[in-house]
């Protein structure tokens, strides 16, 4: 790959960072020495700004424009403050950005600088206290009327990354259901062309004009927090947490100690925030083993509930003696005891199960189907009082935080579990009600990794060109190429003969497809749960075998099924 290397030389003359310039430079002698290595490693680096994907910034900490560093950060600000400038327009007063950081590395300069560069444009800035979970920051948005909220994180991403969400609020957002909830387009592209146009980071006005947030900010949080869930009488559930060495710990355990509950034992090891997350490789709940050291101590201490937290805290996983749920598991727990507290509207995404569907139908309250994110989530409505997607992101009280909220969730899921220990029961068999209700839906995963060399463009177009025409045993029915649907999405719906679904899209953060499996059955009278669960699974493990042959076909030795 070719790099242009007077751009190198003029980032490099614009780069604020001493290290970053430095790194830089001695690769751009290389190259110019005709060092292919470094060469190459400078076309890596230049290859492409990062882009807004997942409502914001997200990649490598590295220096130049493609990976995540104070020249980046500084940009991405300056482009939001141009943007939100012209978008408010003249006369109505300064806007209003509010920032939040976690522990990840570079989150706190990269948050600091972003303050400077907003009150250098002339925008308020104010700045929420050391290694905040991003739930305050989506409730601070909204609780200090901001106009816009950055939270820097790279969320569950393994510990070299690092990110940068933006939030909207009500002045600048699309729609009143948008308010306080994580762009989405075209506002991201606008903000791109704003980036673009403002120049070398090291020529951008700055000042020290921003103020911290209201001291008793994180207190409202907390408190309002603890009003979303009531505890039932008698002996509450013995919980076992991990904040997988996040910053979500200390909130947690005043929200659940605010509501009434004691609080819960955390695994040592991963209490306090470290950004090398020494105890796993990979600090997301979904992926296998990362919950080891909290099951070991819900067996240790014989929790009713074993709960985590990813690192900056949006997300929750929750365990049941021993069994990890799925996310869509404890979607459709939560979804049935917000009904049963408030009925209306909810909504969950299109890989998510469709178990919520026949939910809500059961339940007599209105569905919604949205693409997937959060941000697309909290446009179904402002008077949703659920959303949840499957990939461990929860709202039970979208009135509070437009966003995913792995706080909220855990209070919600540790109620719930002390409910039914209350009557002699956990969490599973509450699903076994539900189950007998519904009928029996079982999920799973499979991802193909791939190449840097490989876009998941060229996967999904030889998908669509030449979709499977079975999976294992199922002839497929119906195929639905959400690219020209509206709004289109890059995703693939695959609906299988005796009810079973797959649906494949590329990964808004990792250079993978995801496939996202279902298997479905109605439940009859009197019927067997573990025998329609254990048949339900064989038809799990039929499709997925048939679907990796057939990915296998189409993708060569492109990438690596798992």
């Amino acid at each position: 790959m070719d790099v242009d290397l007077r751009a190198v030389a003029a980032w490099i003359d614009g780069d604020p960072d001493p290290a970053d310039r430095a790194a830089l430079a001695a690769l751009l002698a290389q190259a110019r020495s005709g060092d292919a290595v470094a060469a190459a490693a400078l076309a890596e680096l230049f290859a492409s700004p990062l882009a807004f994907g997942t409502a914001g910034l997200r990649g490598p900490l590295r220096p130049g424009p493609a990976g995540m560093n104070v020249a980046v950060a500084r940009r991405a600000a300056a482009g939001l403050a141009a943007w939100l400038l012209a978008r408010l327009g003249p006369g109505s007063g300064p806007p209003l950005v509010v920032i939040g950081y976690d522990a990840r590395q570079g989150s706190e300069t990269f948050a600091l600088d972003s303050a400077r560069v907003f009150a250098g444009a002339g925008l308020r800035a104010l700045v929420l206290p050391p290694r905040s979970p991003t739930p305050l920051l989506a409730f601070a948005v909204r609780h200090l009327s901001a106009d816009a909220g950055v939270m820097v994180t790279a969320s569950h991403n393994p510990a070299g990354d690092n990110g940068y969400k933006v939030y909207l609020g009500a002045r600048a957002a699309e729609s009143p259901a948008g308010a306080g909830a994580q762009l989405v387009a075209p506002a991201g592209a606008e903000i791109e062309t704003a980036i673009a146009r403002a120049g070398p980071a090291a020529a951008l006005p700055l000042a020290d004009g921003w103020q911290p947030a209201p001291a008793d900010l994180p207190d409202e949080y907390i408190a309002a927090a603890a009003r979303t869930a009531t505890p039932a009488s008698g002996a509450p559930a013995v919980v076992a947490y991990t904040p997988l060495h996040g910053v979500g710990a200390a909130i947690l355990t005043a929200v659940f100690e605010r509501a009434g509950l004691p609080a819960p034992q955390v695994v040592a090891a991963q209490e306090q925030p470290d950004p090398d997350f020494p105890t796993t490789p990979y600090p997301n709940p979904e992926e296998l083993g990362t919950l080891d050291l909290a099951l070991a101590l819900g067996a240790e201490i014989d929790a009713d509930l074993v709960i985590a937290n990813d690192p900056d805290a949006d997300r929750c996983a929750v365990a049941v003696g021993g069994r990890v749920l799925t996310g869509d598991e404890l979607g459709l727990l939560l979804a049935d005891d917000v009904l049963r507290r408030s009925p209306g509207r909810v909504a969950t995404t299109i890989v998510s199960s469709r178990a919520l569907r026949a939910l809500a139908a059961a339940r007599g309250v209105d569905y919604r189907e949205t693409l997937t994110g959060f941000k697309w989530l909290m446009r179904a409505g402002t008077d949703i009082v659920f959303a949840y997607e499957e990939a461990l992101g929860y709202a039970v009280a979208p009135g509070l935080v437009r966003d995913k909220d792995g706080i909220t969730g855990a209070l919600a899921a540790a109620v719930l579990a002390g409910a039914e220990k209350a009557r002699g029961r956990t969490l599973l068999d509450r699903l076994d009600d539900l189950t007998r209700e519904i009928g029996v839906y079982r999920t799973s995963q499979l991802s193909l990794r791939l190449p840097a060399a490989t876009p998941a463009g060229t996967i999904m177009s030889a998908l669509r060109a030449n979709p499977p025409t079975a999976l294992g045993p199922f002839p497929v029915a119906a195929v639905v190429d959400l690219a020209t649907a509206r709004p289109a999405t890059d995703a693939l719906v695959l609906t299988l003969a005796g009810g079973g679904r797959v649906v494949a899209r590329p990964s808004g953060t990792e250079p993978k497809i995801k496939f996202y499996l279902e298997a479905t059955a109605p439940t009859p009278a009197g019927a067997d749960l573990e025998l329609l669960r254990s048949t339900a699974d064989a038809q799990l493990a039929a499709i997925r075998t048939g679907l990796g042959a057939a990915i296998s076909q189409i993708a060569g030795a492109a990438g690596r099924v798992g």
